[in-house]
């Protein structure tokens, strides 16, 4: 079951209408990133299912660290300790708590998995090599750091998940808000997802579970998500404008980080041929 969404995107933008700053100030000053983004030649790069493979194996990295991003958010909006106290944050901690259930516990085909999760099993799928994800994962679990559990990582992907733990340790709530709400929205134009359903019906449904990942996050980030994210950002910010620029930059930074990923990936598709 879907987290149930808060309301449509007219009434929270309402909502913010009196700050100093506002989501649309944000949205503006990215929007040559996010045409960037949406327009990035890898998309049209991909030709073959080798190159889904190549792709796969560094996006993976920033399907990961969207969830220590988002974590980092649970952990400052919300109150993991014992004994409980209230948090002051009260509305974004209720968005938060709606996204990280859909993020981390969906509904996928009658089993409960997260995003990350449901992608591993796509790239299994397609034979795309997840044994340095793994590798991290299992690194991390007997106690390495996130920068030596990333050591064997391609260095494009090393350098993205660099500037995420950037912002989870040293910026604001309003930033770490920022760069996931910004950096994180569904730009993957519907060019490639048409490459990815047309392959999947050559390759007899091989393709089947990436789908599912692409386009359950076009809908999540459109009706639930995204909505949530931005009040979010509006809510951390508050009529500070300090916070509000914090915010901006890092926005800014995290979608500067996914073009520098793809221009990796574009290269690594190039260089196999």
């Amino acid at each position: 079951m879907r987290p149930r969404s808060l309301g449509p995107k007219e009434n929270y933008r309402l909502s913010i209408a009196s700050s100093p700053l506002t989501i649309e100030a944000i949205e503006e000053r990215i929007a040559p990133l996010r045409e960037q983004l949406a327009s990035h030649p890898v998309y049209a790069a991909m030709q073959s299912i080798e190159d889904v493979r190549l792709f796969m194996q560094s996006h993976v990295y920033a399907v990961w660290d969207f969830m220590s991003l988002l974590k980092a958010l649970q952990r400052g909006l919300t109150s993991v300790d014992v004994p409980w106290v209230p948090s002051k944050f009260p509305a974004s901690r209720r968005f938060v708590n709606e996204i990280v259930l859909g993020e981390e516990s969906d509904e996928f085909r009658g089993e409960p998995l997260s995003h990350f999760e449901i992608y591993l099993r796509a790239m299994d799928d397609v034979s795309a090599d997840a044994s340095v994800m793994r590798g991290v994962l299992k690194a991390l679990a007997s106690g390495s750091t996130w920068n030596q559990a990333m050591q064997p990582a391609p260095q494009t992907a090393r350098i993205f998940v660099g500037e995420t733990f950037r912002v989870i340790e040293e910026g604001s709530l309003a930033a770490q808000a920022a760069a996931f709400t910004f950096g994180r929205e569904d730009v993957i134009p519907d060019l490639f997802r048409g490459f990815i359903r047309e392959l999947n019906q050559e390759l007899t449904g091989t393709l089947n579970t990436f789908i599912w990942y692409l386009e359950r996050h076009i809908e999540v980030d459109g009706e639930d998500h995204g909505p949530l994210s931005l009040r979010m950002v509006a809510d951390l910010c508050g009529d500070d404008p300090a916070l509000w620029e914090e915010a901006a930059r890092a926005a800014e930074a995290a979608m500067r980080a996914r073009i520098a990923l793809w221009d990796g990936i574009l290269a690594e598709v190039k260089a196999r041929r």
